[in-house]
């Protein structure tokens, strides 16, 4: 049996309900689900236990994750999403779904979309995030069993899959490339974001800024990792602007790694600006290790343009004041739409046309 559009769509506006009920400093209850209060308790100890799991995951991390989702999972925006699209006639087709895990429920677009178009999934988690998503899926299948049959987690490899979705590195990207090849199949490899800074930005710009630069510690593709600042910029504002942030260097793996950092630059007595946990290096690349913002600058526009084109494949967003068409404001590289996908590869219209 096809559940309908409009049967996913109410699915998963209960689950963007369910998903608000977590918060930093515990539940609170949403009174539609009262009679799921064992799976709320497992999911909040899921929250917990993902911490010690992945040294990199916090319960703020994960609630602002949950969060996200909770406000994305609304009806207004499910329905502009999914009315780009004609989905009449899909659905039907094995989806694998190779999934990562440098960020909470990194992979849930993917999971999400797959729903939407009617495919039967097959998830591949990452060890680093696989507590959190099998408790959503079970949420979904309490509110329909018809998706029981729908979702299946594997330990193993993906099995008899019509289609592949795979995110990881550049070199996991060769493994999957070779693998799944002869198969339709999205694979994502290393991307990073970057910031475009002119020197007219003001305080509050920055300090949104640095939202983009620090949240999930700078794991995700969506983090800038790198500034293109003019010519002569003078750092002092910028650097006033991160201020905020500075307990991050008492969480243990953040300060670890600035400390190596810090140290392979001085012995290389490379030329770094540091305030005592972000350190600014003149470099070429685009992913900078933790707590490191790599920056270039530019001479004009019309030549910074030039050089972003060219690199096109390696960045996720471009982030800067007064956005243009597919860039983004201040603040926002972690609050994406459900049509901003990433590598601007369209999942659903991929999906659409199995």
């Amino acid at each position: 049996m096809n559940m309908t559009i409009e049967e996913h769509t109410s699915n998963l506006v209960a689950l963007g309900k369910f998903l608000g009920q977590f918060k930093i400093d515990g539940i609170e209850k949403h009174p539609e689900f009262s009679e799921l209060e064992d799976l709320t308790k497992e999911m909040n100890n899921k929250i917990d236990a993902s911490i010690h799991r992945n040294g990199w995951f916090t319960r703020e991390n994960i609630i602002f994750s949950l969060q996200q989702w909770s406000e994305a999972l609304q009806f207004e925006n499910l329905k502009e999403w999914i009315n780009r699209y004609d989905l009449s006639d899909t659905g039907g087709k094995n989806v694998g779904i190779v999934m990562a895990g440098n960020i909470p429920l990194v992979g849930f677009h993917d999971f999400i979309c797959t729903i939407i178009c009617g495919h039967k999934i097959q998830i591949k988690q990452s060890s680093s995030d696989e507590l959190l998503l099998p408790l959503i899926a079970r949420f979904l299948i309490d509110h329909n069993s018809e998706y029981r049959n729908r979702i299946e987690f594997k330990q193993g490899n993906l099995e008899n899959f019509d289609a592949v979705i795979a995110t990881g590195s550049d070199n996991t990207a060769r493994y999957f490339e070779y693998y799944f090849k002869g198969k339709p199949s999205i694979i994502r490899k290393n991307r990073n974001s970057i910031a475009i800074l002119t020197g007219e930005e003001s305080r509050d710009e920055l300090e949104a800024l640095s939202q983009d630069i620090f949240l999930y510690y700078g794991l995700g593709c969506r983090n800038v990792s790198k500034l293109y600042v003019p010519e002569g910029y003078d750092f002092d504002e910028f650097f006033k602007a991160m201020y905020s942030w500075n307990p991050i260097i008492n969480e243990n793996k953040y300060a670890n790694n600035y400390d190596y950092n810090k140290a392979v630059y001085l012995m290389s007595e490379y030329k770094i600006l540091d305030n005592g946990f972000l350190m600014l290096k003149e470099d070429k690349s685009f992913g900078s290790p933790i707590a490191t913002v790599f920056y270039e600058t530019y001479a004009n526009s019309e030549s910074l343009k030039q050089v972003l084109e060219s690199n096109a494949e390696k960045l996720q967003c471009i982030v800067k004041k007064d956005p243009e068409e597919n860039e983004v404001a201040f603040g926002k590289t972690q609050h994406p739409q459900l049509w901003d996908y990433a590598d601007n590869v369209d999942t659903v219209e991929f999906l659409r046309q199995l």
